[in-house]
């Protein structure tokens, strides 16, 4: 029987990304993968600047205050285990001393609202339709930060929700949005509930296509699940994709993405990448000083070509 893969076809972005575009990235762990792919080729990419972001009412939440600027206050911050955080942020963000964890966020806040207000295009991969409500604030969370489950009431966003929290934000922007659901399972859910939860945000995010012509959309879970069926695409857990996956994913983005002079570009800035996380095996030898020349002189002849690109 002959092996044929099957192929999910992707149209070009109406609106390519070129390396003057400013991006803004947020949502759950998936975009962190294509964020540091567009950030280590010289890209121009903020990345979740509250750490990763599973559902789209914390999204939707995340935005708003970007787009406001509001500072965090002492009294938001929350203490759980001798760490401090918010229900805004991600658990990477928790610190154990209150006013360092303040400093931390108010300046990656700073650096997001610039982005934001900045952003060409910004991405959002949306991860769950389940959301916690923290029942003494009402607040959704980001975030349960380990804190007691009784402290939390659940449940799932209809599709109407999920376009109802992000249209405010998208509607009125001047940017270009890509919206992408996460190929990552939520399991703990279970399977079947994984996928209803799936389904909604795929849903929402045509019916927000629908809604305008600046929002496009890229189809990261149904590579994973069409093209990219084999268990050998997947990480030990059996849910998270491999290496192997999330390199194809990038690649399939970067078709559809960039342009060919961005595309001439990124390839001479991904030699210059491969060159330097090369490690010799013998590092004070003359065939490694000749090696440290050249890669010197590429990076000197590509800073001359592209000065705002600088290696």
């Amino acid at each position: 029987m002959k092996n044929v893969m099957t192929h999910v076809e992707i149209p070009a972005f109406d609106t390519p990304i070129t390396y003057r575009s400013r991006l803004l990235l947020m949502g759950a762990c998936f975009v962190g993968h294509i964020g540091d792919a567009l950030s280590q080729r010289r890209f121009k990419a903020t990345v979740n600047p509250f750490g990763v972001v599973y559902n789209p009412l914390s999204l939707a939440q995340s935005l708003l205050r970007l787009q406001s600027a509001t500072p965090f206050t002492a009294g938001e911050v929350i203490e759980n285990e001798t760490l401090y955080t918010t229900f805004f942020h991600h658990s990477s963000f928790s610190h154990p001393h209150r006013d360092t964890f303040l400093i931390q966020a108010n300046n990656a806040l700073r650096q997001g609202a610039e982005a934001f207000a900045a952003a060409d295009v910004v991405i959002l991969t949306l991860g769950t339709a389940r959301v916690y409500y923290d029942k003494e604030t009402k607040q959704v969370v980001n975030n349960c930060h380990k804190l007691p489950a009784a402290r939390f009431q659940q449940t799932v966003l209809t599709v109407d929700e999920i376009v109802e929290a992000l249209w405010p934000v998208i509607e009125p922007s001047g940017s270009r949005w890509i919206l992408t659901v996460s190929p990552i399972r939520h399991w703990k859910d279970g399977a079947h509930n994984n996928q209803l939860s799936k389904a909604a945000l795929l849903l929402a995010a045509e019916k927000l296509q629908q809604l305008t012509g600046k929002v496009s959309y890229f189809p990261a879970y149904e590579l994973m699940m069409d093209e990219l069926r084999d268990y050998r695409f997947y990480a030990e857990d059996m849910l998270h994709p491999s290496s192997q996956a999330v390199r194809y994913i990038w690649e399939r983005f970067a078709e559809a993405a960039f342009p060919e002079e961005t595309k001439k570009t990124m390839r001479e800035a991904e030699k210059i990448i491969t060159a330097q996380n090369h490690r010799p095996l013998h590092p004070g030898s003359a065939a490694c000083r000749q090696f440290k020349e050249k890669l010197a002189q590429q990076i000197a002849a590509f800073n001359a070509r592209y000065p705002e690109l600088s290696f």
